[in-house]
């Protein structure tokens, strides 16, 4: 698969965030979008995945556009922003609600995706009562569950303990050598250099 941000261009209000943007994302790499708070990235990501439109410019899946009608692709899964899940419910629960959306995956799969974020051991434990670490796992959790084609994290190990991070980063170089599109922000240019095979810097 080949993503392309094309000439893409975004304002809110007459304020411009992102200004001619062009980039090309392969199937079998790891992205990084580098870049300080607030300078767009969580924009960008929001345009690829299909819940903002460009205001000029366009994406293209494998020379298809996309973000017309506003949808978000069905191989597409992505963490964007904090994470929200139902309080009342568990780390398990909430993602066997989420998986019901689809029906692709059984509770083996989503008990997988709880292992690798390093979430087992509370994933019978109310999301109301998650730390912030916790919270930002069952959302990596989400976006990975269902095996898709294209993985977005915006920001993801905010909150996270190093030994999850390691684990997760495993996780990630593996999925790169299944053919996957890793697309991953930060604001510490450092922290993508180990992990990415291409870092795009925004602004």
């Amino acid at each position: 698969m080949k993503i392309e941000v094309k000439d893409v261009c975004k304002s809110f209000h007459k304020k411009q965030v992102l200004d001619n943007v062009n980039y090309t994302f392969i199937s079998g790499n790891i992205y990084g979008l580098s870049g300080i708070n607030g300078i767009g990235k969580s924009v960008l990501l929001k345009i690829i995945c299909g819940l903002y439109k460009p205001s000029s410019g366009c994406v293209l899946y494998d020379g298809v556009k996309i973000n017309q009608d506003l949808v978000i692709k069905s191989n597409v899964r992505a963490l964007i922003d904090t994470p929200y899940f139902f309080p009342e419910l568990t780390g398990f629960e909430n993602l066997k609600v989420l998986s019901k959306i689809t029906n692709k995956i059984n509770d083996d799969d989503i008990n997988k995706a709880l292992d690798i974020v390093n979430l087992t051991r509370e994933k019978d434990k109310l999301y109301g009562d998650y730390s912030l670490g916790m919270k930002q796992k069952l959302g990596i959790a989400q976006v990975i569950m269902e095996n898709p084609e294209v993985i977005i994290l915006d920001e993801p190990f905010n909150g996270i303990d190093s030994e999850s991070i390691l684990k997760i980063e495993e996780y990630l170089k593996e999925m790169k050598k299944n053919n996957k599109i890793i697309i991953i922000t930060s604001h510490i240019a450092n922290s993508l250099e180990k992990l990415c095979d291409t870092i795009y810097k925004i602004g």
